[in-house]
């Protein structure tokens, strides 16, 4: 458990992060993750039940939920992360950020591998939802409150109900911009407008 990492990763990426001990005591996605780590162990020695108590421990303490069997790699930060879910068999990268509300969820009731993988440098924004054993590329963003059904390539921002492509990479330094995105919608809604129009004066040309 690399705690000094954790730590940086922190200050590295919430700009509100003012101390070491406000972090200590004051970051529950930090402590979440922590838990998990202890968790995640007992899972691997097949303590299966230990660690689902543990894990449930830690549900209650943060209001996130993160299954055992889930694989988290370095330096993972979950920024406030009241009703983050994370599934068994989800598997995140180095360097993910995740906001709250956020659901890794699954779609089968198989005993497979039914969650999704997250790539490395991955930023999911507030509420949105992931589902099935599908791959979200390294260094992609998912926009808040979008629904993500489908892969989704390294380098592209997805947003919407179902999610779909806009434009932009997530660079270290725009992780933070979810309002730099292509309003897909707004331009689906001016094209109806247009056809709209088009339709009303073909009509009253033929009256």
């Amino acid at each position: 458990m690399n705690i000094i990492e954790d730590i940086k990763t922190v200050f590295a990426k919430d700009p509100a992060a003012r101390g070491i001990i406000e972090v200590l005591f004051c970051y529950p996605g930090l402590h979440a993750v922590w838990l998990h780590r202890l968790a995640h162990g007992l899972w691997k020695l097949g303590l299966r039940l230990p660690a689902r108590l543990l894990s449930q421990l830690g549900r209650a303490m943060t209001g996130i939920e993160i299954h055992p069997g889930v694989t988290i790699g370095r330096r993972f930060f979950i920024d406030h992360g009241m009703g983050v879910v994370i599934g068994e068999t989800a598997e995140i990268g180095d360097d993910v950020l995740m906001y709250q509300g956020v659901v890794l969820g699954g779609t089968s009731l198989e005993k497979k591998k039914r969650h999704p993988t997250i790539g490395s440098g991955a930023v999911i924004g507030a509420g949105a939802i992931v589902l099935g054993a599908i791959h979200i590329g390294e260094r992609s963003r998912i926009g808040a409150g979008s629904v993500v059904l489908k892969d989704v390539p390294c380098d592209t921002t997805v947003f919407g109900v179902p999610a779909k492509p806009g434009h932009g990479g997530a660079t270290a330094a725009s992780q933070l911009d979810h309002d730099k995105v292509d309003d897909f919608y707004g331009e689906e809604l001016k094209l109806l407008w247009k056809e709209i129009e088009c339709l009303k004066k073909t009509a009253g040309g033929n009256k």
